[in-house]
């Protein structure tokens, strides 16, 4: 029996050997067949990865109500009812009853490439306007059809975009100095066919260092490098560059006051905006009603001294905060709450508890309650 036993484990170690060979040589076999046919499987898998891209943007575009866009050497970009693809979609899934709110954006007048200056407070969507026109862009230059309700652009040699905040400590690169980095190279590498968006170049320095870099950065644009761009920004001196720069225009975001709060209507509008409303955000934020105030306060003092004249002594900012608003006086203490607090509830009787029901009922009648 024992010779018999390891006569069968020998087979079996034989036979899972054998199976490796065959394994390999079939592998090898069936590599050899795909090398021989390696560029018509090539040309296969790149035929089948084409169709797939553009059956899915063409099932997109049935479904979502895209436009062809007009594709020419010129220097337009001229979008009517442009919407934000992902956005758009978001908000159906969340099945609140919004739905997006489409806008127009003109980057050429007279077949002349312009700059637009885009205002208006945080939140009414100054971020979401600028990404949904470079987004029209890319999808138009890669044969798509576009959520618009007509599109014209002149091909678009490289889309420059400098949104966001972020640092890379681990190089010693602050907020800033990345902010500062990706400026440089749109200004040292875009060219008139280019499309530029920028949203809050020079927010990470002090106001004035801020405003000039960002004032000097747009003159650039316009003057220099001449490109189609989108430059938002709540430094509201920059919309008075349009009296002098020629292909300057500016929009803003649309928003409406009641009772107090902002309502962001997420409208473009031509012209610049009256105000940042950025203390109204701050409302929205939940900041505590004592830090808006005083903020309100700091502000109408700026305000009340020009940005030529804000100097400290003028402007008390560590002088002491205003006291908040006394609290409620604390209602006088009940009978009836009393009563209840003197009861230990498991040491009554039913009768007891009956009693004690009629006292407080007739505690309250007298309005001692």
């Amino acid at each position: 029996g024992t010779d018999e036993l390891a006569d069968l484990d020998t087979k079996i170690a034989a036979a899972g050997d054998k199976a490796i060979v065959l394994e390999v040589e079939i592998f090898d076999r069936l590599r050899d067949e795909v090398l021989s046919h390696q560029e018509a499987l090539a040309d296969c898998a790149a035929a089948l990865a084409e169709t797939d891209v553009f059956t899915g943007l063409a099932q997109l575009a049935a479904e979502e109500d895209y436009v062809r866009p007009r594709i020419d050497d010129s220097l337009a970009f001229d979008i009517e009812a442009g919407r934000h693809p992902v956005v758009e979609k978001a908000l159906r899934r969340q099945s609140e009853g919004d739905s997006f709110i489409p806008n127009d954006c003109r980057l050429a007048e007279e077949g002349e490439p312009c700059l637009t200056v885009v205002t208006g407070p945080n939140m009414a969507g100054k971020s979401t306007f600028l990404r949904q026109n470079a987004v029209i862009a890319v999808l138009a230059q890669a044969g798509s059809f576009v959520p618009a309700r007509s599109a014209h652009i002149g091909i678009v040699d490289r889309l420059f975009s400098r949104v966001g905040a972020s640092d890379n400590l681990a190089r010693g690169q602050s907020t800033f100095m990345v902010e500062m980095l990706e400026t440089a190279a749109i200004l040292n590498q875009a060219t008139a066919r280019s499309l530029v968006i920028l949203d809050e170049v020079g927010r990470g320095t002090s106001t004035f260092d801020g405003m000039s870099i960002a004032w000097a950065t747009l003159e650039h644009l316009h003057s220099r490098t001449k490109c189609r761009g989108l430059f938002a920004t709540h430094y509201h001196e920059l919309t008075t560059l349009s009296e002098k720069l020629d292909r300057l225009r500016n929009v803003s975001m649309t928003v409406r006051e009641w009772n107090g709060d902002v309502v962001f209507l997420h409208e473009v509008q031509d012209g610049p905006a009256d105000r940042s409303y950025g203390l109204a955000v701050a409302k929205l934020a939940g900041l505590p009603r004592a830090v808006t105030t005083r903020a309100g306060q700091v502000l109408a003092k700026l305000e009340a001294g020009g940005a030529a004249n804000q100097t400290v002594p003028e402007l008390p900012l560590f002088a002491g905060a205003a006291e908040p608003p006394a609290p409620p006086p604390l209602p006088e203490p009940s009978p009836c709450l009393e009563r209840l607090d003197e009861i230990a509830p498991d040491d009554l009787t039913p009768r007891e508890a009956l009693e004690l029901i009629y006292e407080l009922k007739a505690m309250r009648g007298r309005d001692e309650y």
